[in-house]
């Protein structure tokens, strides 16, 4: 404008000015006086104007209507000539702006029929507008300082010129309104006068106006109208010219976004105004879809509203126009084609800028000829740039607010001072409202536009034909989607998405997700534009897309098979495209993308492999999935970019991040319903990405982690194999990498990490499949390998993941799972946190209970001793940690106010740890395998011998009655209900020996093992045992079992009880352990004080009262414990023992009622033990021991020694028949009676009163040398008769043993004679009466021996008692003995039983020799006494020895065995007595008087018997010899008769005279 204003140009100005009126006064002169004058009249105006101002121009523009007068009124002439001057100077004014309503005037003349006038006006016209509106501008930019009303127009209820605006503006409104008006064919306001207008005219001006002064419109509401209009004339009733043209001017629209906003702003924002951006948009969808759904007939100008002539022939559209042949070769225009619509892309504009074609032809009077495709072309550029403006702007903008908000709150927040961040404050908040206000324009540009948009898109999506085309389409959703995603605009976010994700996958193809998605999301698919329904279109399934990869759906019945084409491969692309870049604002849509994707996996074959990356692989079942080999090159890079897209997520931040594993995670759950009831191969997608998505947010994961490994564990759960098996692949991964990964702060600093890691490792173990429970044994062995020492917190968990195998899991499970066991004890022990080893122990236990592999089990127990070793070596170190933990949580057991529970509790955390190892061995001595038993009964009472001084002293207690006795009872039970049926083999091969073949047998074996155990533990710690407050009830415990143990009808057992029974007994003084202390301090132990001799109960014992064994254990450290000297106290355990001896005594001799095959008879070695308990248990107890138990073990004794022994023993236990040797048993019996004697000997003289009991015992053992004692009602065998191996009993030889006790009773008897209670007793009568038995059996006895040996016993016996019995005769204590002595004479010298038939003469000599001694003894030791004995029993011998004295003869014998069979020497010697005591003339007392006379009288009634028979024989023999004995007894009774008569004179006279007469 500059040059316009220089005075110069003014100066030529007013000169021009004046010349021109001057030549139109002169035109004018002749035929226009008016116009003259006016003219004339303007020179003076010019004149006064430039003589009296200094603004020229400003007083011009003021007087403008003036000055052009003249002009205006020439123009009114109509004359060309005078019209083309005035023309030229008012254009010459307009550039100048110098206006007035010359406008209305050059409108008029544009449409005379001459073409200059035309041309020259219309040229005025568009300079007259232009100037109206720079006008404007210049006066605002004049009154911009001072303080303006409001200008805006309220909507549009005032089409009239408004008070308010400025001369110009006003203007300036009444032109634009006008126009308006007019192109609508409506009478204008301010041109008044303006008839005819044609519109493309009038379109060109408003376009230009549009185009050159925007911000004016900003301000000025009148411009919708236009809008409004301009939309209409894209209606499908308009001329084919008129919509192009329309289209050209919104594509020009288009292309300025700022415009777009504005119009938005100042309409679509407001609330009764039409919503003109939202109609735009809108328009222009239904515009394309009428171009698809009306299609044009023949060449659309032909429709035009001037009606001329049709310049082109009609041009039809068949389906094949778009292939051009080109030499002989075919090539593919672009095109979109839906319907059999075919409609070609045309080339129209650069992108981001609008070339106006047809508005550039407006002048043409005809329209020209639109080509086809054009109006769609620029349809299609005008959403493209609609979309790519939008997005940029507000992108663009919405980048800036954030910066600007992100450096303003840092700053605000580093700000120092206070004011400062006052300031600060107020501008943040200033931009916060600025950012508001701005956000709603953007959200409402938006929604204004999607649906419009969405429905455009998609129909040009499913028609395009054209790679190009569809790359910008699918690129105008992929914008739109990720801005919507950025506002938060879900719904139209969502349904951008489904656009894409509908033209990835094949035409109708059955996807849940897409459709219920969309519906939810946009009611009935439809959008209404302009009251007009416009329908949602679906891709349609005749596409012309080329084929480029077949495959199955993805679906639980999948029908035939499903094609991809090049399209959607193409739409897959944007789709990762989308989802890589944009995935921070997907949110709840990264379902559709990802079901999406799963979907085109599948059908392209993609199957995960390690990582969780998806690489090419065959489809598993049905036809083959078909790939051309574009695709075939394509799929690496589809499956890096998927790779790609889920890497990024480590970019994402927490909250989309969540919405990618959601949305995973829900995918997967509809894989896994899919899989369900089949074992096809299921879709691994979901889980395979969550995998990869797990591994890149390593940093992060605890946000993920929770959601992420639950899901993953119900995919474990899978009946489907393969989905289960990737389940828990990618969980073990996942876990493996967590653990190894390099987190911040490290693991061994972030505990509460690292157990959030190995949480799901033991949560797998809920899980019943065998194959998971496998591979997270083997992530657990990894996890051991790797990171073994870095465990800390997380043991228990790892630990619990062994622990949790059970038994039924089959051998490989348990298997690894022992595996790592073992590498955490050999290896890890020393790094885990002690609180874990009680742990160790429970699972090392749990693995010796399986019973599905033995050998696990045995190395199980195995490693049981390793820990204990373990725990022995690093007993301080592990007690110390212990006892710090217990500390810590008590303490926190007290802040909580609850009890602290763990098992053993009182005693101390380490003792504890020793006691869950014996307890865990305990459990596994009672497993039903012997194997185990054995095991483990050998390591538990290892390891308490070995290890158990570490124990403090109370616990002691724990592991007595908690641990040992425990077992024992279940020992014991399980022994007692065993069954006994025979097992034929051990498993394969392996056969079982007899002693073993019977499960009862085999816990026998274990049985005997555990009792010696826990003996032996309470032989060796007795010294630590005795203190503690209930030895005695402990003891009784242990006694009872042994008793039971020993009455087991198991001989193993009970002879092993009696072993146990000896072990425990022969503690005289406790064995110290090589590790304790010599001998502990000297300490003053009270002597308990007797009192009186209260009895104690039940026992007649001496009760003792001493002070409390609590008390006196106070007096000691724990660690040390005192020597008992209590004796009185443990004279109670013996005389418990003593009970617990004589029960067992009892019921294990006693015989049974009945007998079969299956009666159980106590073993020869249980009895011999059993009995050489006695004297060693004797020891303790003698001091109480009283007649009572003397009797209790004479039953004892006397029963056992009569046990039979079974055939099957019979030969290792007894000697051959003939040889005379004792059994051990009977051995064992004499040893315990000669302890008792020697005891009694040596006793106090209270004692000597057993000594009678002991004679019985022995003489009854005595008498079993002719009578072998009756076992119940059993049969006994000769052991001659028995069979070997059948079970048949055999009576033992007990000559021997009762030979050896007669030894024994004539020894004690010489010993003890004259002792009160013997004689008091009649043990000599007894004995005598004892001996008669053999000596009457005589040669009838079972063994020689037998008589020999009692008849010598008589002797010695006699010898020694005859003096006593005369010594006590007064007190009539002997008197019933000597009856029983003359008939034990008697039944021996004149014996029944007959000698047997091979005795040897020198046998039978010598055997008359004994027969001597006894007369011989007669005539010593009782004849000599008569007057101290009873005269029965002197008449009795004496009878005996007349019987004796002469020949006994039967006339059965023949003469050789009367030689040897007559007992001439007895005979004699018989005889010889009588007669020694026939004149015995040292007659003192009338006693032995009348013994001489007796053996007088028997001596001749004997002589005359002899000499009757003789004479009598005689006679009747006749001529034939006597017998020759009956001879010799003659000459003998001869003989004695003439000594008598000799003797006769010798004697007193007085004597002999009754004696002669006797004689005579």
């Amino acid at each position: 404008m500059s040059g316009t204003n220089s005075p110069e140009a003014v100066k030529k100005l007013l000169e021009n000015m004046q010349s021109d009126l001057r030549a139109l006064s002169l035109e004018c002169k002749k035929k226009f006086p008016p116009v003259k004058e006016a003219a004339e009249s303007g020179i003076i105006k010019v004149k006064t104007i430039a003589a009296r101002n200094t603004e020229i121009l400003a007083a011009l523009k003021e007087n403008s209507s003036e000055v052009v007068q003249p002009f205006l009124m020439g123009c009114g002439t109509k004359e060309p000539k005078i019209t083309q001057l005035c023309l030229a100077a008012i254009q010459r004014l307009m550039s100048h702006e110098v206006v007035s309503e010359a406008i209305v005037l050059c409108f008029r003349l544009h449409f005379t029929k001459d073409n200059i006038t035309n041309n020259t006006a219309a040229a005025t016209v568009r300079q007259v507008v232009t100037v109206v509106f720079e006008r404007m501008v210049a006066e605002d930019e004049r009154h911009r300082d001072v303080v303006e009303q409001p200008v805006l127009v309220q909507g549009n209820s005032n089409r009239r010129s408004v008070s308010t605006l400025k001369p110009c503006a006003k203007d300036a409104y009444m032109l634009f309104q006008d126009l308006c008006q007019l192109v609508n064919a409506d009478a204008p306001y301010w041109l008044v006068g303006m008839t005819e207008m044609t519109r493309t005219f009038g379109l060109e001006l408003l376009e230009s106006v549009l185009n050159d002064f925007p911000q004016v419109f900003l301000q000025v509401t009148e411009c919708e109208i236009f809008l409004s209009l301009l939309v209409k004339f894209l209606d499908a009733d308009k001329p084919q010219w008129l919509r192009a043209v329309a289209v050209e001017s919104i594509h020009r629209l288009c292309v300025q976004p700022q415009l777009l906003r504005s119009f938005c702003q100042s309409y679509d924002m407001k609330q009764h105004s039409t919503k003109v951006f939202r109609d735009i948009v809108n328009a222009l969808g239904s515009f394309i879809q009428s171009l698809f759904l009306v299609p044009p007939t023949g060449n659309p100008a032909t429709t035009n509203q001037a009606g001329s002539n049709n310049s082109g022939g009609p041009v039809s559209a068949p389906a094949n126009s778009g292939m051009l042949g080109i030499g002989g070769g075919v090539t593919l225009l672009p095109a979109f084609e839906y319907r059999g619509t075919w409609i070609p892309i045309l080339t129209v504009t650069v992108q981001g800028s609008a070339k106006a074609t047809y508005l550039e032809m407006l002048d043409k009077v005809e329209p020209p000829t639109i080509p086809e495709g054009y109006a769609m072309s620029v349809a299609f550029h005008c959403l493209l740039d609609l979309v790519r403006g939008i997005t940029s702007m507000i992108e663009g903008e919405l980048g800036e607010v954030e910066t600007e908000f992100q450096t303003t709150t840092t700053e605000a927040v580093s700000s120092p001072t206070q004011s400062s961040e006052q300031q600060e404050l107020q501008s943040t908040s200033d931009q916060m409202d600025k950012a508001i206000v701005s956000r709603a324009v953007w959200e409402e540009m938006v929604n204004a536009c999607w649906c419009g948009l969405l429905a455009a898109l998609s129909l040009l999506l499913d028609a395009s034909t054209d790679e190009a085309a569809t790359e910008n389409i699918l690129k105008a959703e992929l914008t739109m989607a990720a801005l919507c995603g950025r506002l938060g605009l879900v719904t139209s976010r969502d349904a951008f998405i489904t656009a894409i994700c509908k033209g990835s996958l094949p035409p109708h193809y059955a996807l849940t997700v897409l459709n219920t998605t969309t519906a939810a999301t946009l009611p009935n698919k439809s959008y209404s534009i302009q009251g007009q329904s416009v329908m949602m279109i679906s891709p349609s399934s005749e596409s012309h897309q080329q084929v480029v990869a077949v495959g199955q759906p993805l679906a639980v019945q999948p029908q035939g098979t499903v094609m991809l084409t090049s399209k959607n491969i193409q739409c897959m692309r944007t789709l990762l495209n989308l989802a890589h870049c944009h995935g921070a604002v997907l949110g709840t849509s990264w379902q559709l993308v990802l079901a999406t994707l799963q979907h085109l996996v599948w059908i392209l074959g993609l199957k995960p492999s390690s990582g969780g990356a998806l690489k090419p692989g065959r489809a598993v079942e049905g036809p083959s999935t078909v790939l051309t080999t574009a695709v075939m090159t394509d799929l690496p890079v589809i499956s890096n970019i998927l790779s790609r897209l889920f890497e990024s997520s480590q970019y994402l931040d927490d909250v989309s991040l969540h919405h990618l594993i959601n949305a995973l995670c829900s995918l997967s759950l509809e894989a896994m319903d899919m899989a369900y009831g089949n074992n096809k191969e299921p879709s691994l997608f979901a889980v395979a990405k969550l995998l990869e998505t797990g591994l890149v947010n390593m940093h992060r994961i605890e946000i993920l982690w929770r959601p992420l490994t639950g899901h993953l564990l119900e995919v474990c759960q899978h009946p489907n194999s393969r989905m289960r098996e990737w389940g828990a692949e990618a969980l073990t991964s996942l876990i493996k990498a967590g653990l190894t990964f390099n987190h911040d702060p490290p693991l061994s600093q972030n505990q509460r990490l690292q157990l959030l890691l190995l949480n799901p490792l033991k949560e797998m173990s809920s899980v019943n499949h065998p194959d998971i429970r496998l591979k997270q044994l083997e992530c657990v062995l990894q996890i051991l390998q790797s990171q073994g020492d870095s465990l800390g917190p997380g043991w228990p968990l790892v630990l619990g993941v062994m622990g949790a195998i059970r038994n039924d899991q089959g051998e490989s499970l348990i298997r690894t799972a022992f595996q790592c066991l073992q590498l955490v004890v050999t290896d890890f022990l020393p790094t885990m946190p002690c609180t874990c080893l009680q742990i160790v122990v429970d699972v090392a236990g749990s693995f010796g209970l399986h019973n599905q592999e033995l050998n696990i089990s045995l190395t199980s127990i195995g490693l049981l001793w390793n820990i204990s070793d373990y725990f022995f070596q690093r007993g301080e170190t592990i007690e110390k940690e212990l006892n710090n933990e217990e500390a810590a949580q008590q303490k926190q057991a007290e802040e909580k106010g609850v009890v602290l529970n763990r098992p053993f509790h009182p005693a101390p955390p380490f003792d504890c740890l020793w006691l869950c190892l014996y307890a865990k061995l305990g459990e596994l001595c009672v497993d039903p395998r012997p194997a185990v038993r054995k095991s483990a009964g050998q390591t538990l009472f290892s390891t308490i011998g070995a290890h158990g001084t570490l124990l403090q002293h109370s616990t002691w207690h724990t592991v007595i009655w908690k641990v040992l006795f425990h077992l024992l009872d279940r020992v014991r039970e399980s022994s007692t209900t065993a069954d006994k049926e025979k097992i034929e083999s051990g498993g394969g091969n392996i056969l079982i020996h007899h002693s073993r073949d019977t499960a009862e047998k085999q816990w026998a074996e274990t049985w005997v093992l555990t009792l010696a155990g826990v003996a032996r533990i309470f032989n060796t710690r007795r010294y630590l045992l005795q203190p503690l407050g209930d030895f005695s009830r402990a003891w009784d415990v242990l006694l009872d079992h042994i008793q039971s143990a020993a009455l087991s009808k198991n001989n193993e057992v009970s002879l092993a009880a009696l072993k146990s029974f000896q072990e425990i007994l022969q503690i005289v003084t406790p064995v110290r352990d090589s590790d304790k202390p010599e001998t502990p301090p000297a300490v003053h132990v009270p002597v308990p004080v007797l009192l009186g001799s209260i009895s104690g109960p039940g026992l007649n014992r001496p009760f003792v009262r001493t002070d409390s064994i609590g008390e006196r254990l106070g007096r000691y450290s724990s660690s040390e414990p005192p020597i008992v000297t209590d004796e009185l106290e443990d004279l109670n355990l013996w005389w418990a023992a003593w009970n617990t001896w004589y029960r067992v005594g009892s019921e294990s001799t006693k015989p049974p009622i009945t007998f079969d095959k299956l009666t159980f008879i106590p073993s020869q070695p249980f009895l011999t033990a059993l009995i050489q308990i006695f004297p060693a248990l004797y020891q303790h107890i003698k001091t109480g021991f009283n007649m009572d138990d003397l009797q209790k073990l004479g039953v004892i004794l006397h029963s056992a020694v009569s046990v039979p022994i079974s055939s099957d023993a019979s030969p290792f236990i007894l000697p051959s028949y003939t040889e005379a040797v004792l059994t051990s048993l009977q051995e064992a019996v004499l040893t315990a009676l000669d302890v008792l004697q020697k005891a009694i000997c040596i006793g106090p003289e209270n004692m000597q009163i057993m000594y009678p009991a002991i004679f019985d015992q022995l003489l009854a053992f005595v008498e079993f040398s002719c009578k072998p004692p009756q076992y119940g009602q059993l049969e006994t065998k000769h052991i001659a008769n028995a069979k070997y191996n059948q079970a048949e009993w055999v009576a033992l030889n007990y000559v021997p043993f009762a030979e050896r006790s007669l030894e024994v009773v004539v020894d004690l008897y010489q010993k003890t004679a004259c002792h009160k209670a013997v004689v008091n007793e009649k043990v000599l009568q007894n004995i005598i009466k004892t001996l008669r038995v053999p000596l009457s059996l005589k040669y009838s006895c079972p063994s020689e021996s037998t008589w020999k040996l009692a008849v010598s016993s008589l002797l010695k016996v006699l010898s020694i008692g005859l003096p006593v019995a005369r010594q006590h005769a007064s007190s009539g204590k002997f008197d019933s003995m000597w009856p029983e002595l003359a008939n034990t004479f008697e039944d021996f010298l004149f014996t029944k039983s007959i000698p047997p038939d091979n005795l040897s003469i020198q046998e039978f000599q010598r055997n008359e020799s004994i027969d001597v001694e006894v007369v011989q003894l007669i005539s010593t030791e009782i004849l000599p006494y008569a007057n101290f004995i009873p005269k029965e029993f002197v008449g009795q011998i004496m009878t005996m020895l007349n019987k004796g004295s002469i020949h006994s003869q039967s006339s059965s014998f023949t003469e050789a065995e009367i030689d040897i069979r007559l007992r001439e020497e007895f005979s004699k010697m018989c005889f010889e007595t009588l007669l020694q005591f026939s004149f015995s003339n040292k007659v003192t007392t009338p006693q032995e008087g009348y013994i001489s006379r007796m053996a007088l009288s028997v001596l001749l009634k004997r002589s005359q018997d002899v000499l009757h028979r003789y004479i009598e024989d005689e006679r009747l023999s006749g001529k034939c010899p006597l017998p020759r004995q009956q001879v010799t007894e003659i000459i003998f009774v001869l003989k004695a008769v003439s000594t008598l008569i000799d003797s006769l004179k010798k004697t007193q006279p007085e004597n002999g005279k009754c004696l002669e007469t006797q004689l005579f």
